[in-house]
């Protein structure tokens, strides 16, 4: 009971933790305007062109905190308070997509070997849950084993995705910290609010990560009780 409490529901809570201070950070942040009053697309223009890239269209898109950068299309997506705001929260978020960009132009290892990865982890996203309930069901069968093994490689592939994410979002929003700086798109005194918001995204990556190493030691004990019965 103990094992199932650290491996799942700490996890979970954690996740739950990171929600709740992004939401939170973000909410704060974004009704705080940066003194040069430029937009967060902007910025991710700016940021962008210091770096000599000029090829990436930079696009609105519903919702919030959907922003994205997408190195197959090389388009740059940013929510709607992000793409107009003027706030410390859009323009850290923004140049943190922007960050994203510079990584894909300089052929920044991490991102290469996480963009080689989406495929197999988007499978393994999609048959894990499905096949480790059912094998959690049949763990007395031999079928049960073999997809609780299935499972165990499906979270083995999203385990090692999530890793390699951490150093890829840590560097964006080092490069954005630094550029937006650099720029003169944010006084130093206003770093503050920009640091909080892109840590407090980063927590969210952090604890994905410590979700699906929880999620696969689960697993993985299960596989060796069985063994042992």
């Amino acid at each position: 009971m103990l094992i199932w409490i650290a491996l799942i529901i700490v996890p979970m809570l954690f996740g739950l933790y990171a929600q709740f201070r992004i939401r939170s950070a973000y909410a704060r942040n974004v009704e705080i305007p940066s003194r040069g009053r430029i937009t967060g697309r902007e910025a991710a223009q700016a940021v962008m062109e210091s770096a000599g890239i000029h090829d990436v269209e930079i696009v609105q898109v519903p919702g919030e905190l959907t922003d994205h950068y997408d190195p197959m299309n090389k388009r740059l997506a940013l929510s709607e308070h992000n793409y107009h705001g003027t706030s410390l929260a859009a323009l850290g978020v923004a140049a943190h997509e922007a960050g994203h960009a510079i990584q894909h132009k300089v052929g920044y290892a991490m991102m290469t070997v996480r963009q080689s990865m989406a495929p197999a982890t988007q499978i393994a996203a999609g048959v894990s849950n499905f096949v480790m309930i059912l094998g959690i069901f049949l763990i007395s069968s031999s079928i049960g084993g073999t997809l609780l093994t299935v499972g165990a490689v499906a979270l083995g592939v999203i385990c090692l995705f999530q890793l390699v994410t951490l150093p890829v979002e840590f560097d964006a929003s080092r490069r954005a910290k630094a550029q937006l700086v650099n720029l003169g798109i944010v006084d130093r005194d206003e770093m503050p609010g920009v640091n909080e918001t892109l840590d407090a995204a980063a927590l969210t990556y952090v604890a994905a990560f410590v979700a699906a190493l929880g999620s696969l030691l689960h697993i993985l004990l299960l596989l060796s009780g069985r063994r042992e019965e």
